[in-house]
């Protein structure tokens, strides 16, 4: 008997039917919660699910007892209890390396339209205000040479800390990592302190995953030690960011701008006055939101899947500890 998987994620038809040659598919199209009573009946008998945006519970794991792998269209993997996880020999796999790039392309785009002021000035066009020359009023910031200051320096942290150093000529810092000494030699990035960094960066860029010890990591102390002139931009997830901080910096004028892709709560709520800073560009997630990462990714996870399911070790697995080859 085939082994039965839940898909709830974006997958194409040749995907869809990959899976469907090794295994029983159920698929949930649009699912918003766990608590679907289609999907909690299907768990009593599935051995793998892969979608994303879906937040795993250990009572939520009580009603799947033949689990035996998740397969993730994601890097991030804080909404999946990991040790519970661990625990119970159950496979987490994720999708690193295929959305680096096209990550580090959304953190560097914010990075210069902030700087630049390029979305408001489009709106200033767009409102017909442009009957003149620009004055001082409208000057934006340049972003070549100056100093870049990375919080965090993994794969994502590092391509966006490249197209700074190798493409604008910037200056790079970096904190929140172990010592990357191929990294300083390749870009001449400086390791710093967090303090230290966010006193002398003109751009802080924040790719730290979401851990218990990060939540928040960015707040009123964090804004203060900033200049005045910096520029914020989070690629990273929201709540490593104190939201009520962010605003109150920007109202206050202790930072220049930001730039977001990520926020506390997603979607970002209506109340929110985030967006309609004139001075900062607000995005809706769109870090890996490429026709061609986003494919990349699924077929990624559906590897990783067909792998566990058979036994294999999957090619990106977050808990290794669960892994017990044959």
């Amino acid at each position: 008997m085939k082994k039965r998987i839940l898909a709830y994620g974006r997958l194409n038809e040749d995907q869809l039917a990959q899976l469907a040659h090794e295994f029983e598919v159920q698929t949930f199209s649009n699912l918003a919660s766990a608590d679907d009573p289609d999907f909690r009946t299907a768990l009593a008998h599935a051995h793998g699910l892969i979608g994303a945006s879906l937040t795993i519970t250990p009572e939520l794991l009580d009603e799947a007892p033949e689990l035996e792998a998740i397969a993730t269209i994601s890097v991030g993997y804080d909404n999946y209890p990991v040790e519970e996880l661990t625990q119970r020999g159950v496979l987490l796999c994720n999708t690193p390396d295929v959305l680096t790039e096209t990550t580090a392309d959304t953190g560097f785009l914010l990075m210069m339209a902030t700087a630049r002021r390029a979305i408001e000035l489009a709106e200033w066009v767009k409102r017909g205000d442009w009957q003149a020359g620009l004055g001082a009023e409208h000057f934006g910031s340049d972003v070549h040479g100056k100093t870049l200051g990375m919080i965090g320096f993994g794969r994502i942290g590092a391509a966006v800390a490249r197209r700074g150093a190798l493409g604008f000529d910037m200056r790079v810092l970096y904190s929140n990592a172990s010592p990357k000494p191929e990294l300083e030699k390749e870009l001449g990035a400086e390791r710093r302190e967090l303090d230290a960094l966010l006193a002398e960066a003109d751009f802080v860029c924040v790719t730290v995953p979401l851990t218990p010890e990060t939540e928040h990591l960015i707040g009123e102390r964090e804004f203060a030690l900033m200049k005045p002139s910096a520029i914020f931009v989070n690629i990273a997830r929201g709540k490593v960011v104190h939201e009520a901080a962010l605003i109150e910096a920007l109202e206050m004028g202790r930072i220049r701008a930001a730039g977001l892709d990520v926020f506390e709560q997603e979607p970002l709520s209506p109340e929110s006055p985030l967006p309609h800073f004139a001075n900062v560009v607000a995005l809706p997630h769109i870090g890996s939101a490429t026709h061609e990462t986003r494919t990349a990714m699924a077929q990624r996870a559906v590897d990783n899947l067909i792998l566990a399911l058979k036994g294999e070790r999957p090619i990106s697995l977050v808990n290794e500890a669960a892994w017990k080859p044959a």
